[in-house]
C-alpha cells in the first residue's frame, strides 16, 4: 500500500528536491570551470574524442566491389589480349578457334545467369569482358581467313557488325548497362572508315562524318535509354563540330561557285540536323546553342556561295550581310529560346566582322603617337600618311563601312530584343560609329588638313553629347572617347608648327566650354565636367610650351613661361571657391607646376626662380581658410628654392642650407609654445633642431677640421642644458644625442689606439663581464630605466 502525502507535505519534499538539484548544478558548474582552466594552462587541446560505437568501415561495399570487380575486367582483358598476340602460335586452327569460341560464349552468356542472381556488378564486368573478346574474335578472323582484305574496309564491316551484335546483345539483357552506350560508340566508325577503304574526297568524307551525327543526334533525341543519349550526345557534338569545320574550310577553300555549292550542301545539311536538335530537344540552353550552330552554318553556306561571285575583298561584308539577315527571325513566332540562338548567331557574325575592321581604327587612332619622336619634321600629303603605319586592308574604306553598319543594326534592331540588348546598343553604336569616324579620313586618303579637322570635329561633338547628356552612361561614354580623339589629334598635329598651335588651342576651348555648359547645366555624371576641366588645363599647358617653343625659348625658359598656367588655374579654383570643380583643377595646377619644375631642371638659377614662383601660388591658395594645409607645402617650395640656388653659388656647407631653415621653424615653434603652452616640444621644436643637427652631424664625421665638431658640440651642450632647465625634452634629447656622437667621433682615434694596444681577449672579456653585471642588476637597471622614462614622461 503506497501512502500518499498530503499536497502541502508533498509540495515542501518537491522544493527540498529542486533545492538539492540547484545546489548539485552549481557544484557541478565550478567543477567544470576548474578543468577548463587547467586543459588552458596544459596547452591546446588535442582532438576531440571519438563517440562511442563500431568504427566506421574504409569504404562502401559497393563502391569496393565496383572497384574489385573493374580491376578483375580488366585483368581478364589483358590476359586475353596478351594469350590472342602471343600464345596463338601453339595451337592449330581448330583449337584457336575452339577456344576464343568457347570463351566469348561464355563470357556472353555467364552474366544472364549472373543477373538472375541478382549480382549486377559482376555481371557489368563479365559482360565488359565479353565484348572486348568479341573484338579479339574479329581480329582473329582477319588475322586467319581474310588477310588480303582491305584493313579499312574490314574495320567498316567488322565495327558495323559489332555495333549491331551490341545492340541486340544489349536489348536482349536490359538489365546490362554497358553494351548499349559502347555499341553507340562502335556505331560512330564505319560510314568513316568506310570512305577511307573507298578513297573518298574531302567531300564524301566530310559527308560521312554529318550523316554519323544526323544518327546521333536522332539516338539523343529519341532514345529510350540514358546512357545511350548520352553516348549518341557525345557522338554528335564531336562529329558535328569535326564535320562542320571540314565543309566550313572546304567552303572558304573554294575557288569557283561549284565547289562552293558542293560545301553549301554539307553546310545546309549540318544546319538541317542542328535545327532539328533545336527543335526537338529539351532545356532551353541547348535549344539556344543548337539553334545558334544553325544560323552560323547557314551564314557559312550562303556566304561561301557569294564571295565567289564577287570580288575578294568584300568576302567579310558579304558574311556579315547574311549575319545581318538572321535579325529576321526576331518577326517570326518561333520559340523564343530558338530565336535567341539564332540572334546570338548573328551576333557572333557581327562581332567577326567587327573584330577584322577595329585594326584599321587603332592605327588609325594610334598611328600618330610615332610624332612624338618627329616633332614638326613636316606635314604630310594625305591623312593615311599622317598615321606612319600601314593600314592591314588592301581596300581600308571597307572598314568604317563594316563598323558603322554593324552599329545602325545595333541601333535598329536593339528595340524588339529587350532590355539587356538595348544597354548594349547604348553601349556599342556610339562606339562603333566612333571608330569608323576615326577610321574615315584615313581611309579615304583626305588631305592632311582636313584629316586634323575631322578629329576636331568629331572631339567637339563628342564633347558637346556628354554636355548635353540627360544620363550618366552618355555622357561618360562620350567623355571617354573624347579623350581618346583629343590625344589622337594632340599627336597628329605635331607634324606643323601651324597644326600644332591651332589644334591645341581649339581642343582648349572645346574641353573649356564644355566643361562650362556641364557645370552650369548640371552633368548627369559628376566626373564629365571634372574631365573637361582637367582636359583644358593640360592642352593649355601644352599650347603654352608649344607656343614657347615656336618663340625659340629654350625648355627652362619654356618652364617658367609655362607657370602662367598653374597661376591661372589657381586663381579659378580661388574663384570657384567650394565648387566639386576646385578639386581637380587644384590637382592640375600642381600637375602643371611639376612640369614647369622639369622642364626648368637643366638650369638651376632658373630652376631656383621656377620653385620660388611656385611656392608663392602655393602661398596664395593658402591664405583661403579651407587650404591652410597647403602652407606647408609652400613652406618646402621656398626651401627647396633656397637651396637650389645656393647649389648653384656651389656652396657646399649644410649650414648654410639649414639655419635658414631651423631659424624660422623654432621662431615658430616658440610662438606655438607661447600659445598653447601644452604642446609637445617634439611638435614645436623637433623638425627645426633636426634639419641642422643631423646633417651638421653627418659632416662633423666627415670633416677632418676640428672648427665643425666644436661648434656643434658646443651647441648641442647648449641644447642640453636649456631642455633640461626648461623641462623640454625634444632638445635635451636631440642635444644630448648630438653630444654624446661628436664626442665619440672626437675621441674615436684614441679608442681605436687603445683598442689596439690591448691584448685580443680582453674586449671579449670586457663584454662579458658587463653583460654579466647587467644581468646582475637587471632588476635595478630596469627600474632605473622605468625612472629615466618617467622623467622624460613628465617633460614637454
Amino acid at each position: 500500500m503506497t501512502n500518499i502525502p498530503p499536497p502541502a507535505e508533498e509540495l515542501r519534499i518537491l522544493d527540498w528536491e529542486l533545492r538539492q538539484l540547484d545546489a548539485r548544478r552549481v557544484q557541478l558548474l565550478q567543477r567544470r570551470a576548474w578543468l577548463l582552466g587547467v586543459l588552458r594552462a596544459a596547452g591546446p587541446a588535442g582532438p576531440p574524442p571519438r563517440p562511442a560505437g563500431p568504427p566506421a568501415p574504409d569504404a562502401a561495399p559497393p563502391s569496393v566491389q565496383n572497384v574489385l570487380l573493374a580491376l578483375g575486367g580488366v585483368l581478364l582483358t589483358v590476359a586475353a589480349i596478351a594469350f590472342t598476340v602471343v600464345s596463338w602460335g601453339h595451337l592449330g586452327i581448330g583449337g584457336r578457334s575452339a577456344v576464343l569460341g568457347a570463351v566469348t560464349l561464355a563470357a556472353l552468356g555467364i552474366p544472364a545467369f549472373l543477373l538472375r542472381r541478382s549480382l549486377r556488378s559482376t555481371a557489368e564486368a563479365v559482360a565488359g569482358l565479353g565484348l572486348a573478346l568479341t573484338v579479339l574474335d574479329a581480329y582473329a578472323l582477319r588475322y586467319l581467313a581474310l588477310p588480303d582484305v582491305n584493313a579499312f574496309g574490314y574495320a567498316a564491316a567488322t565495327s558495323a557488325v559489332l555495333a549491331a551484335v551490341w545492340s541486340g546483345y544489349g536489348l536482349l539483357l536490359r538489365g546490362l548497362r554497358l553494351p548499349l552506350p559502347v555499341a553507340v560508340v562502335a556505331a560512330q566508325l564505319p560510314l568513316i572508315l568506310w570512305a577511307g577503304a573507298a578513297h573518298a574526297g574531302a567531300y564524301v568524307m566530310t559527308a560521312a562524318l554529318l550523316v554519323t551525327a544526323a544518327f546521333d543526334t536522332a539516338l539523343a533525341l529519341w532514345a529510350g535509354i540514358r546512357s545511350v543519349r548520352a553516348a549518341a550526345a557525345v557522338g554528335a557534338c564531336v562529329l558535328g563540330l569535326w564535320g562542320a569545320a571540314s565543309a566550313g574550310w572546304l567552303s572558304v577553300q573554294a575557288s569557283g561557285p561549284g565547289g562552293a555549292a558542293r560545301a553549301g550542301v554539307l553546310l545546309l545539311f549540318a544546319a538541317g540536323v542542328a535545327l532539328v536538335a533545336a527543335w526537338w530537344a529539351k532545356g532551353a540552353e541547348v535549344v539556344s546553342g543548337a539553334a545558334g550552330a544553325c544560323g552560323l552554318l547557314v551564314v557559312a553556306a550562303s556566304g561561301g556561295v557569294l564571295r565567289t561571285v564577287l570580288a575578294a575583298a568584300w568576302t567579310v561584308p558579304v558574311y556579315l550581310a547574311c549575319g545581318v539577315a538572321l535579325l529576321a527571325v526576331v518577326r517570326t513566332s518561333l520559340p523564343w529560346a530558338l530565336r535567341r540562338g539564332v540572334l546570338a548567331a548573328s551576333a557572333a557574325v557581327q562581332g567577326l566582322a567587327v573584330v577584322w575592321a577595329l585594326p584599321v581604327a587603332v592605327i588609325a587612332l594610334l598611328g600618330p603617337f610615332g610624332w612624338g619622336t618627329r616633332v614638326w619634321s613636316g606635314g604630310q600629303g594625305d591623312a593615311r600618311d599622317a598615321l606612319l603605319l600601314e593600314l592591314p586592308l588592301a581596300h581600308p574604306l571597307l572598314a568604317p563601312l563594316v563598323l558603322g553598319a554593324v552599329a545602325a543594326v545595333l541601333g535598329v534592331t536593339a528595340g524588339p530584343l529587350g532590355d539587356s540588348a538595348r544597354r548594349a546598343a547604348r553601349h556599342g553604336a556610339p562606339v562603333l560609329l566612333w571608330s569608323a569616324f576615326v577610321a574615315l579620313p584615313a581611309a579615304l586618303r583626305l588631305p592632311y588638313g582636313a584629316g586634323v579637322a575631322a578629329q576636331l570635329l568629331a572631339t567637339a561633338a563628342l564633347l558637346a553629347v556628354a554636355a548635353r547628356a540627360a544620363s550618366a552612361v552618355p555622357a561618360v561614354t562620350a567623355s571617354v572617347l573624347a579623350l581618346g580623339s583629343s590625344v589622337s589629334v594632340a599627336f597628329l598635329s605635331l607634324a606643323t608648327e601651324t597644326a600644332t598651335l591651332t589644334t591645341l588651342g581649339v581642343l582648349t576651348a572645346l574641353h573649356l566650354a564644355a566643361c562650362v555648359r556641364s557645370a552650369r547645366a548640371g552633368a548627369p555624371a559628376p566626373g564629365t565636367p571634372a574631365y573637361a576641366a582637367c582636359a583644358a588645363l593640360a592642352s593649355a599647358l601644352a599650347l603654352v610650351c608649344a607656343a614657347g617653343a615656336v618663340w625659340g625659348l629654350r625648355p627652362e625658359h619654356i618652364g617658367l613661361l609655362s607657370l602662367t598656367v598653374p597661376a591661372l588655374a589657381s586663381a579659378a579654383a580661388a574663384r570657384l571657391g567650394t565648387h566639386p570643380l576646385t578639386p581637380p583643377v587644384e590637382i592640375m595646377a600642381a600637375v602643371s607646376g611639376a612640369v614647369a619644375v622639369v622642364l626648368a631642371a637643366g638650369d638651376a638659377p632658373v630652376l631656383s626662380l621656377v620653385l620660388a614662383l611656385c611656392a608663392v601660388i602655393a602661398s596664395g591658395t593658402a591664405l583661403r581658410a579651407d587650404r591652410h594645409d597647403v602652407g606647408y607645402a609652400a613652406g618646402a617650395l621656398f626651401v627647396l628654392a633656397s637651396w637650389v640656388r645656393l647649389a648653384s653659388w656651389e656652396v657646399s656647407a649644410p649650414e648654410a642650407y639649414t639655419l635658414p631653415v631651423t631659424v624660422p621653424a623654432l621662431l615658430i615653434g616658440w610662438l606655438r609654445r607661447r600659445r598653447d603652452p601644452a604642446a609637445s616640444s617634439w611638435a614645436a621644436y623637433g623638425p627645426g633642431l633636426t634639419v641642422t643637427l643631423l646633417p651638421s652631424l653627418a659632416a662633423v664625421w666627415g670633416d677632418v677640421h676640428w672648427q665643425r665638431p666644436l661648434l656643434l658640440g658646443t651647441a648641442a651642450l647648449a641644447l642640453t642644458l636649456a631642455g633640461a632647465h626648461h623641462r623640454l625634452r625634444a632638445p635635451l634629447v636631440l642635444g644630448g644625442t648630438v653630444l654624446a656622437l661628436d664626442a665619440l667621433h672626437e675621441l674615436a682615434p684614441y679608442i681605436v689606439q687603445v683598442v689596439d694596444a690591448l691584448p685580443r681577449w680582453l674586449p671579449p672579456a670586457l663584454a662579458g663581464l658587463l653583460l654579466l653585471a647587467v644581468g646582475a642588476t637587471y632588476e635595478q637597471r630596469l627600474r632605473d630605466a622605468r625612472r629615466f622614462r618617467n622623467v622624460l614622461n613628465r617633460m614637454h
